[in-house]
């Protein structure tokens, strides 16, 4: 199978050749709940999507509304929602609205938040969110395995005063690892993956296809969500002949800037709001390229500019800061500070260890003495597997309306993408240099030996996950709990 978006993946033997999955597409036992007027209703369950473009098979996937992604859940900022959720899946499963600041019982973390929603049931989420902004939802339970099967999905909260675009579009780009047939391959929780970067695939889709081109207006301006809905892939795309104005991340407004080397890096679970104005040739293509990994860059998509005449002469005179969200600011003379080392992983000592047999049962040689079995990752020497059931005690306890420091130091040689639940927090500072344009967040990208410090209150009470959003380094125990009381 010569997938395009693959093809220099495999040259690294990422493409696993095998067979197709045999997923059963008969129905489930389930029981209808009534929906009142205004309530979304999403069902967890198998279908097909054609995820290797024309050509080739459609893969057997679990999607919301049988479609990958799944439907867009579009609220309104300070308005409650009520959103059904119905399981037509052979296991449990839950949801988590990821980077919404809701109450802990919504907060789809089985075992912590809420029992599983079990084959055939219904479980109801209610929130008011109270920020606008581009953010999503996806499973928590089995999420190795369920997110990477496809069971995610946008949302978008409208602000009450937007900025002024020609059009908004939404890009939830997604990474797969497929067979020769076009299948999602097996092999979920990898134990020398799990160690490494985790689950890179070898296919990259943009609203859950293959993409040859956007068409777009000269003159025209565009808001672009950015969603990076992928397993493990760090995404650093970069918009030739174009010049992407960051406007916001994970849904909080930044200070408008251009991003560094023009490439606008999207962690795992990472949102980026860029602004687009459409200056190039009526006519002509410019690629959007992927090139974080070194060596393994591919074309994501080209803006394909039709013959119109240009949309208008010059830019639209109009701001581009948006409305700032009701976040509370952390007090840094007050706020308490504490370190948490990320560690682990292979090559983390110094060197790559020598053989897989002993990496799940401790990892003496990698200063990992004291893991629990199936844990290659630790936080403060701690490891915590799974989804969030393990029955860890947490790790810090805050009282509520307290500021609240965290540093997070990378010891390990890998890449993390760490997510907050229930929070949004402070970019402050990366190897103790500020870090400018006012950058919010719920997901920071943590790079190999690096220390990010990031500030938030603590004003949401309940047990909250802290964990990496590369979800094979979640599962091996890059994982804990924050208490607010």
């Amino acid at each position: 199978m010569n997938i395009r978006t693959g093809s220099a993946i495999s040259r690294r033997g990422l493409l696993l050749a095998g067979t197709g999955l045999a997923l059963t597409t008969s129905s489930l036992p389930w029981r209808a709940r009534a929906a009142a007027p205004g309530d979304i209703r999403i069902t967890a369950g198998p279908s097909r999507a054609s995820l290797a473009g024309a050509g080739h098979p459609r893969a057997e996937v679990w999607a919301y509304n049988g479609a990958v992604p799944g439907p867009v859940v579009r609220l309104r900022q300070g308005e409650p929602a009520r959103i059904l959720v119905e399981n037509r899946l052979d296991q449990g499963t839950t949801v988590h609205w990821h980077g919404i600041r809701l109450p802990n019982a919504m907060d789809g973390v089985p075992g912590l938040t809420q029992p599983l929603i079990k084959p055939g049931e219904t479980f109801t989420y209610t929130f008011t969110p109270p920020d606008a902004g581009t953010f999503w939802y996806h499973s928590h339970a089995n999420s190795l395995e369920q997110l990477g099967r496809g069971l995610a999905g946008a949302v978008i909260v409208k602000e009450r005063e937007p900025i002024a675009v020609d059009r908004d579009l939404l890009w939830v780009l997604s990474d797969w690892r497929l067979t020769s047939e076009a299948q999602i391959a097996g092999g979920f929780g990898n134990g020398m993956e799990a160690a490494m970067s985790g689950r890179v695939g070898n296919t990259v889709t943009l609203n859950g296809a293959i993409s040859d081109e956007q068409p777009v207006r000269a003159g025209e301006r565009l808001r672009l969500r950015l969603v990076n809905g992928a397993l493990a892939r760090i995404m650093a795309l970069r918009f030739e002949g174009h010049r992407p104005v960051i406007v916001a991340t994970d849904g909080q407004p930044c200070d408008p800037h251009e991003p560094d080397g023009g490439r606008v890096v999207v962690g795992p679970a990472m949102r980026i709001d860029v602004v687009l104005d459409m200056q190039g040739e009526p006519g002509r293509r410019y690629r959007v390229v992927d090139d974080f990994y070194d060596d393994l860059s591919y074309t994501l998509t080209q803006l394909a500019y039709g013959e119109r005449p240009p949309l208008r002469p010059h830019p639209l005179d109009a701001t581009l800061k948006l409305p700032r969200n009701p976040l509370p600011e952390p007090d840094l003379t007050t706020a308490e500070r504490h370190e948490l080392a990320l560690q682990g992983g292979m090559m983390g000592g110094g060197g790559m260890m020598s053989g897989m047999s002993g990496m799940m049962g401790g990892m003496k040689g990698m200063g990992m003495m004291g893991l629990g079995r199936g844990a290659a990752w630790a936080i403060n020497g701690m490891s915590m597997t799974g989804d969030g059931d393990a029955g860890m005690k947490p790790v810090l306890t805050f009282q509520r309306g307290r500021s609240v420091l965290l540093a997070l130091k990378n010891e390990t040689a890998w890449w993390h993408p760490m997510h907050l639940h229930g929070h949004s927090f402070h970019v402050l500072t990366r190897n103790g240099k500020p870090v400018p344009h006012n950058l919010w967040g719920d997901t920071v990208l943590v790079s190999p030996r690096e220390t990010v410090e990031v500030a938030f209150v603590a004003d949401n009470p309940g047990e909250w996950m802290l964990h990496c959003h590369v979800m094979d380094h979640q599962v091996a125990g890059l994982m804990t709990v924050l208490r607010v009381a």
